[in-house]
């Protein structure tokens, strides 16, 4: 699997960064040389870095937390809306609005108010309102779904976040940092590895090198939810969570009708609790 790993992680060409002129000098440990101009970073800095996020985030999403990812720029949104939706987690790749987490309970507000613009379009398609109204009211619905679609499932405050390149994402960070939420970030050349808990170096301009690594962390991320206790582990599996929830239907009622019915099949003895309630009813 390590073999595997490193050469998909070259053929997508992450050892490559930025150009030496805008370097950040904090990035030296994790750049292996420079050729050309431009930097090309260390692929045992980034198999490390990706190896210990996956074992954060397992580790994280098996204790019932969530995970958040951010990736707003071009090259990111896409793939991050195919990985991240695969495993059911939240994901920003629009515009990051100031006090997603830190005013969350606005943000809550608003995802309400997209329930229910949802709700009377679906009910009459807006018809009973006036054109200008009805106008006014789906570009409503349009921007909130634009901004906030990725994390209207989000009812409390992510385990950790996981973040597609470092300086065009300040405001995730400092939200995060403020809060305590761990934070991991693909970061190139020119990002400050100071500002994540945890930085995996790398490519964050190449389209190929963000799936690479997106895939790896969504493959941990359901690896955590198989070691959740309960049902809660097969979230993404419906076969598996239909089972789930016929099995506790079923735990309420059928466990104490099975018990009750237990004592009959032994049989001399099922024909005294049945010849109970007509002496008692006789009486």
């Amino acid at each position: 699997m390590s073999k595997t790993l490193v050469q998909d992680l070259i053929e997508s060409g992450i050892h490559f960064g930025q150009r030496s002129s805008s370097w950040n000098p904090k990035m030296q440990p994790y750049i292996y040389t420079k050729r050309q101009g431009i930097h090309i970073i260390d692929i045992k800095e980034t198999v490390k870095g990706l190896l210990l996020a996956k074992r954060l985030l397992t580790r994280t999403v098996a204790e019932g937390k969530d995970i958040c990812f951010v990736g707003t720029k071009r090259q990111a949104k896409d793939v991050t809306v195919e990985r991240v939706g695969d495993v059911n987690m939240h994901y920003v790749t629009e515009r990051w609005l100031g006090g997603t987490l830190t005013n969350f309970r606005t943000i809550r507000s608003r995802l309400k108010r997209l329930e229910e613009l949802e709700a009377i379009e679906e009910k009459d398609n807006f018809a009973t309102y006036s054109k200008k109204m009805e106008s006014q009211l789906r570009r409503e619905l349009r921007k909130i779904k634009r901004n906030l679609d990725g994390i209207r499932r989000m009812d409390k405050l992510p385990g950790a976040m996981v973040i597609i390149d470092v300086k065009l994402e300040m405001t995730a960070l400092r939200e995060a940092r403020k809060l305590g939420i761990p934070t991991l970030a693909l970061i190139d050349t020119d990002g400050n590895p100071d500002l994540v808990d945890l930085p995996i170096p790398g490519n964050d301009d190449s389209m190929r090198s963000i799936d690479v690594v997106l895939r790896e962390l969504c493959m941990a991320i359901a690896e955590g939810k198989q070691q959740r206790p309960g049902a809660e582990g097969a979230e993404g599996d419906a076969g598996q969570a239909g089972a789930g929830d016929e099995t506790r239907k079923r735990s309420s009622r059928s466990q104490y009708r099975a018990d009750d019915a237990a004592p009959p099949a032994e049989g001399t003895e099922a024909q005294t609790p049945a010849a109970e309630p007509v002496v008692t009813q006789a009486e």
